[in-house]
């Protein structure tokens, strides 16, 4: 049974997933709710005095899964729908990614409810440092390492070091990843999630005959993941030929200029408007006909109503939990479509993390080149292991992928037993 505070959409589909490979890995019941059900969740509240002289209370939340591993690892984002529910959701398919991956992390994820979009740099740094304040008894570089997400980004997690490290009376570099690279932050970091999508989709293109070279993608969500994977993949000859952000898109059939592109985003901080392309929402620009499909944005955007009107050979999940389970059913009767499951496909970002952190506990920092390396090394042993299984069991990418990480907690877990 799922607890009242948890109640939302996203933690029930996760929930869902999870059980369907409980009974396919056969775990006992009296092992799924330790397996399921997150360690440790806070709530706190966020005293800021904006520049109007005002005093504005934020919620915030940090949800830890499992220390089993090892710390915990994931994610702040500063989001208005930011729930516990969905923070406990992410925090549980993080723990399947770093298990996946072959990381010694627990899954984390932590959330304020506001839109950074309204705020000044001054009141986001004082409700960030207010929020770092309040996290400071459960996080550590070895206890529970943030990283950035929707609605955070280096400066975030500068603020949030340099909060942390003034408490403790020195500098602690690794009670954060995500941060700039003069402050100890790794090279490749920011652009590792989206180089990450770039590669499977490589591999898997590779793996279905499909030549790179006049490939067609689609892009939903053309942030730092989405924008990073459109210049991988048209570096490869792939054709963006559409993408969206947050107020719709933008579609060209014959391919979209992206460096032009960047330059009209980073002036008018949209696609929106971008000449030489038709305007296309959100909704209609999952079910252009095209040969990738990467939705980069928020959950729960590939649902049972649009599945079966999706037009692509290869579906790349760059966010968590973009397709529902009622979507999985209908994908599983399509053999057309090759999904690669977002803990594979967006591990990226939490690889690159890890390389950051243990270059900040050896402060001995890697070249750009070697963080790659070390990547795509990592993203091909996971690839290669989900797809060994999924042809050798019959099982979809997703429940393959998912199998293996929650496997290895479960093995876990029990090898370590339970105290007292």
């Amino acid at each position: 049974m799922i607890p009242s505070v948890y109640d939302s959409p996203v933690f029930h589909m996760a929930c869902q997933q999870f059980d369907l490979v409980a009974d396919f890995l056969d775990i006992p019941d009296n092992l799924r709710d330790r397996l399921k059900l997150p360690r440790r969740a806070l709530t706190v509240s966020i005293p800021v005095r904006m520049d109007d002289g005002s005093t504005q209370v934020f919620t915030g939340y940090r949800v830890q899964h499992h220390l089993t591993l090892g710390p915990t690892k994931g994610g702040i984002r500063f989001h208005p729908d930011v729930t516990l529910g969905e923070v406990a959701a992410l925090s549980m398919w993080m723990s399947w990614k770093c298990a996946l991956t072959g990381l010694p992390y627990g899954g984390a994820k932590g959330g304020v409810c506001c839109d950074p979009g309204k705020l000044s740099v001054g009141e986001l740094e004082r409700l960030t440092r207010r929020y770092t304040q309040e996290l400071i008894p459960f996080i550590g570089p070895q206890l529970d390492v943030p990283a950035p997400d929707m609605g955070t980004n280096e400066q975030v997690m500068a603020w949030i070091m340099d909060t942390y490290s003034l408490q403790v009376g020195h500098c602690v570099p690794g009670i954060v990843t995500g941060k700039p690279v003069g402050l100890g932050g790794s090279l490749g970091r920011r652009e590792s999630t989206g180089r990450g999508v770039a590669y499977l989709v490589s591999r898997a293109m590779d793996t279905l005959g499909i030549p790179a070279d006049g490939a067609t993608a689609v892009i939903q969500g053309y942030g730092n993941v989405g924008s990073v994977a459109a210049i991988s993949l048209a570096k490869q000859g792939v054709k963006i030929t559409a993408v969206s952000d947050a107020f719709g898109g933008i579609h060209n059939p014959q391919g979209l200029d992206l460096m032009a592109l960047n330059e009209y985003v980073a002036k008018n901080k949209t696609v929106v408007g971008f000449p030489e392309a038709t305007s296309v929402s959100n909704a209609e620009l999952l079910l252009l006909p095209c040969d990738i499909l990467i939705p980069a944005a928020l959950e729960r955007q590939i649902t049972g109503e649009n599945a079966a009107r999706i037009q692509c050979r290869i579906l790349a999940e760059g966010a968590n939990g973009p397709t529902t389970p009622e979507a999985d059913v209908i994908l599983s009767q399509r053999p057309d479509i090759f999904i690669i499951p977002d803990i594979l496909c967006n591990s990226g970002g939490v690889i690159v993390s890890y390389f950051e952190w243990v270059q900040d506990l050896q402060s001995f920092f890697w070249g750009e080149g070697e963080v790659l390396d070390k990547l795509f090394r990592i993203l091909e042993q996971a690839f290669g292991q989900t797809f060994q299984l999924h042809k050798k069991r019959g099982v979809s990418m997703r429940f393959a992928a998912l199998s293996l990480g929650i496997k290895r907690v479960w093995e876990a877990k029990q090898t370590r037993g339970l105290y007292p």
